[in-house]
């Protein structure tokens, strides 16, 4: 079976795959339980995982391209926000005209801003499989373009990073004017419903979360599938030795190129998923400090192995809603903390514990050669 042998070496993913599968079959059943139940689980919790769960895929996306292939992007954020604005598009043109202003064509703020017509690149986004289609079309075709003048010329290392943080600041900056046609300051938000359900529907905020972790266990098998063929292979002999690996004979930036644009897809989605149940998305997305802290993430749970990622994603995102809860002014500090603490105790991450038991466990000894002379005879 194919899964079984894209995991057949990979312990660590089994185990997260399998406690995803029962987090996905139990949060529905907790949740329909009644309120007075101590394990009731509220829509805010439901809502909260789901969050959780996007994160986590962008996590694995940008673990694929910094892992395995030794691009540390930084720039990451902005494939994100992308996704997350194509997604925002669809659901604003759902509003119709139940908005402030009744416009049955206009979002709310292109009245305010006194626009007399929808601006051509808004058209189409009426339609959910045109929107799913620019979910994954608009960052692929970034990162394609993008990739294609960097990696042909072979910029690599901290240029290549400054490159792709100076990506998303200049996309941050462009989507904050008003005259860009998507929300200036203010984004898009009061979505209403999605493929005609109610945003503010319990049923609707399980489904959503059930195709985030859907989407999770998707964009998982992928990267591995991926990460054990040839061409990831090829990818970590790049990260390892890329002036060899172009000797013998490898087109190194076709290579960097496929990886890097099926990443940002992989992050597009995440945003798209991420967008409905946040309810908002503005241009504070494709803030670099957005993208540099997804870097922690993968970081703090362990670079190249995919799991280690979710991890990371999981661990910060849930100590920064508890730190931003109790101690507002503490989550900078206490996420400054976590990042030194493991470079310094635990340079290969939260799975690298993990990996340092499976190999402390010693392999059987083989059975000893026979004697010469038992041989002989």
């Amino acid at each position: 079976m194919l899964i079984t042998r894209l995991l057949k070496n990979d312990r660590g993913g089994q185990v997260f795959l399998a406690l995803l599968i029962i987090t996905l079959i139990a949060v529905p059943i907790l949740h329909a339980l009644p309120e007075s139940n101590a394990l009731h689980l509220s829509t805010y919790a439901v809502t909260l995982l789901g969050k959780y769960l996007t994160y986590a895929l962008l996590a694995i996306a940008v673990d694929l391209v910094w892992g395995y292939l030794g691009i540390l992007s930084l720039g990451h954020g902005a494939f994100f926000a992308l996704g997350g604005y194509a997604m925002g598009m669809y659901l604003m043109r759902q509003i119709g005209d139940r908005g402030v202003y009744g416009n049955p064509e206009l979002p709310d703020f292109m009245v305010f801003l006194n626009w007399q017509e929808l601006p051509w690149f808004w058209h189409g986004f009426d339609s959910f499989p045109f929107a799913l289609l620019m979910v994954g079309l608009a960052p692929g075709l970034l990162a394609f373009v993008f990739g294609y003048f960097a990696f042909r010329s072979r910029v690599t290392g901290v240029y290549l990073s400054i490159i792709t943080q100076a990506l998303t600041y200049a996309l941050m900056l462009a989507f904050f004017r008003n005259e860009m046609g998507f929300g200036g300051n203010n984004g898009l938000t009061d979505f209403k419903d999605i493929l005609g359900f109610s945003l503010q529907a319990d049923s609707t905020r399980i489904g959503l979360f059930l195709a985030s972790g859907i989407a999770l266990i998707l964009g998982y098998l992928s990267c591995r599938a991926i990460v054990v063929s040839r061409l990831g292979r090829v990818a970590a002999a790049i990260r390892d030795a890329e002036s060899r690996t172009r000797f013998i004979g490898y087109r190194v930036e076709y290579v960097k190129l496929a990886i890097f644009t099926f990443s940002a897809v992989l992050a597009g989605i995440a945003g798209a998923l991420y967008v409905p149940q946040v309810g908002i998305i503005n241009p504070s997305e494709f803030s670099p400090l957005n993208s540099i802290e997804i870097v922690i993430w993968v970081a703090l749970g362990g670079r190249a192995t995919l799991y280690g990622a979710v991890m990371g994603a999981l661990t910060v995102n849930y100590a920064k809603s508890v730190f931003t809860a109790a101690l507002p002014d503490a989550w900078l500090f206490a996420l400054g903390a976590m990042f030194v603490l493991v470079t310094l105790f635990l340079p290969r991450g939260i799975a690298g514990l993990l990996r340092r038991r499976e190999k402390a466990i010693p392999p059987t000894p083989p059975s000893p050669a026979p004697a010469a002379s038992e041989a002989a005879s």
